[in-house]
């Protein structure tokens, strides 16, 4: 069940992405599908548990969607939903200012 969102933008945005982490699989998953490990493994320091907590947190609000294949090992994939993608340009300029703030400080 989703949570009532915030009448503030920019706080209703910090509820859905407002966390290193689902930033951090946002920018992952730009590139396209992702199986869990690939995720994991992309995404320093992120454990398990936290992982499967935000991909799951993110799937209910509509930013991600999970695709389970029936086979053993089971085999699951992650992909942007449209919503996901269109934080597109989000991303992109928080990139932006990322390398300028880190230009300016060395």
């Amino acid at each position: 069940m989703k949570k009532e969102l915030p009448a503030c933008p920019v706080e209703a945005t910090l509820q859905l992405i407002g966390d290193k982490w689902k930033v951090l699989i946002l920018r992952d998953l730009m590139d396209g599908t992702k199986r869990f490990g690939e995720l994991k493994k992309g995404i320093n320091g992120v454990s398990q548990k936290v992982l499967t907590s935000n991909l799951r947190t993110m799937e209910t609000n509509g930013l991600v969607a999970r695709k389970v294949y029936a086979e053993v090992p089971p085999k699951v994939e992650y992909t942007l939903t449209e919503t996901g993608y269109s934080l597109k340009p989000v991303l992109d300029v928080m990139t932006v200012w990322g390398e300028e703030y880190k230009e300016r400080t060395k």
